[in-house]
């Protein structure tokens, strides 16, 4: 009977659902499918191979057998905080190929393309083409002038004082209220970012706009989205003074991710951006090492499953 069935395959990427969390459960393998097993023993099952990211929120525990059955089928493990507002760990796919990253760093590494990329990302940003025959540096500094302004305007909206944008990571207390909050949002979006662009198999540090640290690329997506989601947010929460702003900065980020359904977007925004460098991208090579299903030989008698 066994023969009349195709041979099993690895789902495509694009096909798989992009990003699942799992909070508060013990994800284990059964009947050779990832489950997830809450407190209460309910059992929730979750196709092989039908994920691209698994984001692990607090509460969640690992079986050895899971962490195994991930990196076969090509499914990134990452550990993040709630919502995702931090990350702390991943796993490798789709690290473990480098055709995206080897396309990346085409785009990033040619001058011509790379200012491409860069005008796409200042378009989509600010809602309009940015002024012609500009280099990088100069978009750079235009970017920075137009990003002081909505600073301010957002601050005026919700009734906060607002100087600059000023702070000191070796002295958190050091800084005004509004850049306390500030941080915290950031820190939270950044988190978001990097676990995509993780999953999607970019390198955080090959960036365009922001170069030469290890988050350039997270910084280049996450600006897309700052003044859309957690700039809002921390201003909202220096206006009503809380008593502890980055928790409350912290859950608000929370929220609004969820809300605009930021992980579901950040892969396919990231491809359109890279694309206006108008090159394809490669193919994988021949010998890559894809998504692997588990041996389809039996090791027992029939109706054995492994």
């Amino acid at each position: 009977m066994a023969d009349l069935l195709p041979p099993l395959k690895p789902i495509a990427i694009k096909e798989r659902l992009s990003v699942l969390f799992i909070e508060k459960g013990n994800l284990d393998v059964l009947d050779g499918a990832f489950v997830v097993v809450d407190k209460t023993g309910v059992r929730t099952h979750i196709p092989v191979g039908g994920v691209a990211c698994l984001m692990l929120e607090p509460g969640t525990r690992v079986s050895h057998a899971a962490a195994a059955l991930a990196a076969r089928a090509g499914t990134l493990l990452v550990w993040v905080g709630e919502a995702g507002v931090r990350l702390y760990s991943s796993g490798q796919p789709g690290g473990a190929r480098a055709d995206r990253l080897l396309y990346q760093a085409q785009l990033a590494l040619d001058p011509v393309l790379r200012l491409k990329v860069v005008r796409k990302m200042y378009a989509v940003r600010f809602g309009e083409e940015p002024p012609a025959r500009r280099s990088v540096d100069q978009l750079r500094g235009i970017e920075g002038a137009r990003v002081r302004e909505i600073y301010k305007r957002i601050a005026a909206k919700y009734g906060v004082e607002w100087k600059a944008r000023n702070y000191d990571t070796s002295d958190w207390d050091k800084g005004d209220l509004p850049n306390r909050c500030l941080s915290a949002a950031t820190a939270c979006l950044y988190g978001v970012t990097e676990a995509a662009v993780l999953a999607a198999g970019y390198a955080p540090a090959v960036g365009f706009i922001h170069t030469g640290k290890p988050l350039s690329f997270v910084y280049d997506i996450a600006d897309v989205y700052k003044f859309e989601t957690v700039v809002p947010v921390a201003f909202r929460v220096a206006a009503k003074n809380h008593g502890n702003p980055e928790q409350a900065v912290r859950l608000g980020c929370r929220d609004i991710f969820r809300v605009t359904r930021m992980l579901e977007r950040i892969i396919p925004d990231i491809e359109t951006l890279l694309a206006a460098g108008e090159i394809k991208p490669p193919e994988p090579p021949e010998d890559a090492v894809l998504p692997a299903i588990p041996n389809p030989e039996n090791i027992g008698d029939a109706g054995h499953r492994g």
